[in-house]
């Protein structure tokens, strides 16, 4: 083999690494990410029995959105990159060529946007005609003692990928795979310049036909290997903790399903305490999502996944707060003193006079919410915990009440606020424990009950009434969004806006 040959095979391994870097590059890796994201987010829908307690699709209109959103980022990713170095080296029969391929950049990128839709009963077809890259670089060569070096400019025109991807339940996780692909390149343009690249340039030109091959038999290999790494993320994320305190089973109750229009996920969906995870003392129901293909995505969220979030919270032992004088407004007509609590109950300052109080404040059982026809029930069990304050012994437990609410709520989007109207239904306070002796709790209710009504009630109703914000993700936000409150679940139908920063790489 001629010594000109062997700088062909060079090509040969720039084409080769050039393919395999744009599709396993930094900005594809993020891509990956994001679709992973993206799934994660959605599979917000199962646990205990065989029942999903959150379930979510995505409707065609929300997968063409995705796509486009991914389109115009990539487009712009792609442009910025740096590749990173490539070397190796071509036998001869004089002897090896080594060779480095560095400072590679994308020069630009024409990513039309992807046709993707759903095939019933599969996954998602995908379909890419026209992409074209050029992208530069600089190259050295070794070989025995000669050094060489220039530059290099690198086309790739009409190329065309054509995939379809299978979603199943395996393991109880998503997984994805490449069940088809199809790919070709319409051309590719190379020139080398400096140090003598006039020598091989023209047997470049005359194994181009070649050179397009192999970039088309290396598209589909990489495109496979790039799902595959989704696939085991995927395999890997089980759960997802939310925070410190608890976590959220996010594996698969049935198979996915996909329609004609719209692709559906049944999560477990069920939160457990990070510190002592425990099956909560009631079970998911079945539900069927009612979702609309007008909107981007459909969420039906059970009773039992925001049970299960109160429950993880309650064994987490964070439903709890301490309560001093220093909190209380200092306008307020009674503060935290045994002297103040006098008229309340009478043998209290008797016992400990002029004394600063302190309270404990607890959830004794784990708050239960019931989704009933447009109406949301809260019923919460609580306990307070007095104590006298002494400056040389310390505290000095006095009695605990026994607390009792139940509150009803309806809630509403209004022009994408959360509004509604929040009222009591029954309110009851009991003497739990006593070491100061017996009292009726008659008064402290009634000041309860009209510190609620006058006070409490008041201003979250007003807030409520303003609208509080929508929650978003990384300025992913909700709009024309509608809230329906069913028999056991709600169902939230929503469109998506994406940040006016969402081509920043890092909003993904």
């Amino acid at each position: 083999m001629k010594p000109s040959l062997s700088c062909m095979y060079k090509l040969y391994s720039l084409v080769e690494a050039t393919t395999r870097l744009l599709l396993s590059s930094k900005s594809v890796t993020k891509a990956k990410m994001w679709l992973v994201t993206a799934f994660l987010l959605m599979a917000i829908t199962q646990t205990h029995a065989d029942y999903a307690s959150l379930q979510a699709v995505l409707s065609q209109n929300g997968l063409q959105k995705v796509s486009h959103w991914m389109t115009d980022w990539l487009q712009k990713e792609l442009s910025t990159i740096t590749l990173p170095e490539v070397s190796g080296s071509v036998d001869i029969f004089l002897g090896s060529v080594y060779y480095v391929l560095h400072d590679m950049t994308i020069n630009r990128c024409d990513l039309p946007e992807p046709s993707v839709a759903y095939s019933e009963g599969t996954g998602v077809s995908l379909q890419v005609n026209g992409l074209s890259l050029v992208i530069s670089g600089h190259w050295n060569t070794k070989f025995g003692l000669i050094h060489d070096s220039g530059w290099f400019d690198l086309a790739i025109f009409g190329t065309n990928l054509e995939t379809l991807l299978g979603f199943q339940k395996t393991e109880d996780y998503l997984s994805i795979s490449t069940l088809t692909c199809f790919a070709n390149v319409g051309g590719v343009e190379i020139h080398f310049h400096g140090g003598g690249s006039f020598i091989f340039q023209p047997f470049v030109d005359e194994f181009s036909g070649e050179i397009t091959d192999m970039i088309r038999e290396r598209i589909c290999p990489a495109f496979q290997q790039a799902i595959e790494n989704v696939d085991r993320v995927l395999a890997a994320s089980e759960t997802i903790k939310l925070d410190p305190f608890v976590y959220l089973n996010v594996s698969l109750t049935d198979s996915p399903v996909v329609f004609q229009n719209g692709f559906e996920l049944n999560v477990k969906g069920e939160f457990y305490s990070a510190r002592c995870p425990s099956e909560p003392p009631f079970s998911p129901n079945h539900f069927d999502l009612q979702w609309q293909a007008d909107y981007m995505m459909s969420v039906g969220i059970s009773e039992f996944c925001v049970n299960s979030a109160a429950f993880a919270y309650f064994k987490s032992g964070v439903m709890n707060i301490t309560i001093t004088d220093g909190m209380i407004p200092k306008g307020s007509p009674i503060h935290l003193n045994t002297s103040q609590f006098g008229s309340l109950i009478p043998q209290l300052p008797k016992k400990y006079p002029d004394m600063e109080m302190e309270i404990v404040l607890y959830a004794s059982d784990n708050p239960k919410i019931s989704f009933n026809h447009t109406v949301i029930s809260l019923d919460v069990s609580a306990a307070a915990k007095f104590y006298a304050i002494d400056t040389h012994t310390g505290l000095i437990p006095l009695f605990r009440l026994d607390m009792q609410y139940s509150f009803t709520a309806q809630v509403q989007i209004d022009k994408q606020l959360l509004t509604g109207f929040l009222k009591m239904k029954n309110m009851t306070i009991a003497l739990g424990s006593s070491e100061i002796g017996s009292f009726s709790t008659e008064a402290i209710e009634r000041i309860g009950r009209l510190a609620l009504s006058t006070i409490v009630l008041p201003k979250l109703n007003a807030q409520l009434k303003d609208g509080l914000p929508l929650p978003s993700v990384k300025g992913f936000s909700l709009t024309n969004s509608v809230m329906t409150v069913k028999n056991g679940f709600l169902i939230l139908a929503t469109d998506i806006n994406r940040p006016a920063d969402f081509l920043q790489s890092d909003k993904l």
